[in-house]
């Protein structure tokens, strides 16, 4: 394994060195780099999401934390550029999620060689993306609608407050946006899949865990905005 460690402890490194990496990736491609993080995000977010995990007795969603920033992501370009160009990014996610879905059906369809590597190549990418498309379904719907809404949201608190508040409309805005996320994502992805008590710890977990990253993204989102205005004023 690559750390040896307990679920609950990978899991908080792991939400530090992927905030900590959007943060560096803008600080070196600008908003370019908050597209890059979306793009990334949301494949990843949608292989991981397969793999159920146990964080403190519970069952969980693998993928909470790259998926629960791309808000991070969203909201910081919509507060340094505008709803417009924070839509773009999330429309980026979108097609981006459909052509891999779609790329991915073509692969696991070709004949694998007769080499016992390539077959377990074969049977292993089947296992991850041949339940894919469902999956996808519902991260997309529930993607867009909430990522939209997220959007929305952010800057309606924004003019409300007149600027002021970061921290107010960046977890205002995600809270809510990532509980509609995870009620319509379970649902498509899960319902009748699952255990009727496990799919509503999955539902639960979903929404608690990434609501615990939307608050906890709070100082890395204002050492971002601090990072932009710094070199603007270079």
């Amino acid at each position: 394994m690559f750390l040896d460690i307990g679920n609950e402890v990978l899991w908080l490194i792991f939400m530090f060195v992927d905030l900590s990496i959007a943060v560096i990736v803008f600080k070196l491609f600008k908003r370019e780099g908050l597209f890059m993080m979306i793009i990334a995000n949301i494949i990843i977010a949608n292989i991981q999401v397969i793999k159920l995990v146990e964080f403190f007795g519970i069952t969980a969603t693998l993928g909470n934390i790259v998926y629960g920033s791309i808000f991070f992501s969203t909201d910081l370009l919509n507060e340094l550029y505008g709803k417009k160009e924070a839509r773009k990014g999330v429309i980026l996610g979108f097609v981006t999620l459909m052509i891999a879905t779609l790329y991915m059906q073509f692969a696991i369809s070709f004949t694998p060689s007769a080499i016992e590597e390539s077959l377990e190549a074969h049977k292993a990418l089947s296992t991850i993306f041949g339940i894919l498309p469902r999956i996808a379904a519902g991260s997309l719907i529930a993607y867009i609608i909430s990522q939209l809404h997220d959007v929305w949201a952010f800057d309606f608190w924004k003019r409300l407050t007149k600027g002021k508040y970061l921290w107010l409309r960046n977890n205002l805005s995600t809270m809510v946006s990532q509980f509609l996320d995870s009620l319509i994502f379970v649902f498509i992805a899960f319902w009748g899949t699952l255990e009727l008590n496990v799919w509503w710890q999955v539902v639960f977990t979903t929404y608690v865990f990434k609501w615990f990253v939307a608050a906890f993204d709070t100082p890395f989102i204002y050492l971002a905005r601090w990072l932009h205005q710094k070199n603007e004023t270079k």
